[in-house]
């Protein structure tokens, strides 16, 4: 069994950029462009290199800061001790900084954390290397199939339209938070900020599933 997560929004309460936008006053901008970015009004990819540019010269300390700073989402600890408890495995992905997932990957315990680079030169912020593009389902395929994870067997938590690919690849899809048409794709539907919310339907759903051992299985 496979739980997968994207981490702004879901893991940790809060968007990174944003947050970094506010010190240097460009707050505005880089929101707006988040929120299109997560309502599928723009292109992801576009909309993370505008957000970038907009946010060079943002030092490298200033950075690491905040990432250290960002609060969990409320509900996270516990819910990353129960899906252990019930023999998951974990998965974190974000078009975020890593800077923010292998922190929350260390203190959630995941298993994989998936992120893209920010890029500093002269400890002053300067750009990005992409390795998560608006299909996040890429960059996790290899470590899935090599997990040999089912698709029936998979669990996808996410808020955002650059999330979607996710959906695809879940026999589960829960909507925690989400934009509305996130919302339209989802199995369940959670408007609470607690995490801990997620687990009576993935109880369910494994329940049922245990129940109808004959269910023909899809393969990834």
């Amino acid at each position: 069994m496979l739980a997968i997560f994207d981490v702004e929004g879901i893991l940790v309460d809060g968007e990174f950029m944003p947050e970094i936008a506010k010190l240097i006053g460009r707050e505005k901008e880089v929101e707006e462009l988040t929120i299109k970015g997560i309502k599928g009004e723009i292109n992801w990819e576009q909309g993370l290199f505008m957000r970038i540019d907009a946010l060079k010269g943002v030092p490298y300390e200033e950075c690491v800061s905040l990432a250290a700073e960002m609060p969990l989402m409320k509900g996270a600890v516990e819910t990353f001790r129960e899906l252990k408890r019930m023999g998951f495995k974990t998965m974190a992905v974000s078009g975020g900084p890593s800077l923010l997932a292998e922190r929350v990957k260390g203190e959630l315990g995941v298993d994989y954390a998936f992120a893209n680079d920010l890029l500093f030169t002269d400890d002053k912020l300067s750009g990005v290397n992409l390795k998560v593009t608006s299909n996040k389902a890429y960059v996790l395929m290899d470590t899935i199939k090599w997990l040999g994870e089912e698709k029936k067997n998979i669990v996808s938590t996410v808020d955002g339209a650059n999330d979607l690919k996710l959906f695809e690849i879940a026999g589960l899809k829960i909507a925690f938070c989400a934009a509305t048409i996130v919302e339209r794709h989802a199995d369940h539907i959670i408007k609470d900020r607690d995490l801990r919310n997620i687990i009576p339907y993935i109880k369910e759903y494994f329940a049922r599933l245990e129940e109808t051992p004959k269910l023909k299985s899809t393969k990834l």
